[in-house]
């Protein structure tokens, strides 16, 4: 049976949408295409009618993914007078911890992304790069270069403190890394430049 252009493109969504949470939750090589077109609802068979390959849909889905992460950053420090308190409330909170299947891209995939084709990376890249933006954005500094040190220290520190939380969940000291990381953001964003 032929489904419409309209529905077609639906579908494709759908598949986008469930990869990008699947491939959080298991990683790139832990989901076969079978198991993410069934949790999309489709059968295999219409898999490459719409994507050329698994590394397709998986630059797809990362793509996806890492939007939505940063437009979680940029909704939060939108919304509060505090944007830097904000972002850290959202991101190094024992409730981001726990959302593996739609928490922070860069935490779950990460280590995967880095041996993945440079058509999967890409999206990794782009979407750092645009964290970077948004912390830069809330950083003081005294200069541009200032600012983005400060915001490549603090995503780094704050990815790290996530994925580290995340072995340790249920532990003590898996909130004491996130409340340490949280408290180190802030002396980084509010720290002088060293010269």
């Amino acid at each position: 049976m032929r489904v419409s252009r309209a529905q077609a493109e639906a579908n494709r969504e759908t598949v986008i949408n469930v990869a990008s949470r699947l491939f959080r939750e298991r990683g790139f090589d832990g989901i076969g295409l079978k198991d993410l077109m069934k949790g999309a609802g489709l059968t295999q068979g219409g898999f490459y009618k719409q994507f050329e390959s698994k590394d397709d849909l998986a630059a797809l889905a990362s793509q996806r993914a890492m939007e939505s992460a940063t437009s979680k950053w940029s909704s939060a420090a939108a919304s509060s007078s505090d944007p830097l308190q904000a972002v850290i409330d959202l991101y190094l909170s024992p409730g981001h911890r726990g959302e593996t299947g739609d928490g922070c891209p860069l935490v779950a995939l990460g280590a995967d992304a880095a041996r993945q084709s440079p058509e999967v990376r890409k999206p990794f890249r782009d979407g750092i790069k645009a964290h970077l933006q948004v912390l830069e954005e809330m950083m003081p500094a005294s200069d541009d270069e200032d600012a983005s040190r400060k915001a490549m220290a603090a995503l780094s520190l704050m990815v790290g403190a996530v994925t580290l939380s995340r072995i340790l969940t249920g532990e003590k000291l898996s909130d004491r890394l996130l409340e340490t990381a949280a408290a180190e953001v802030k002396r980084i964003a509010g720290s002088e430049k060293d010269d």
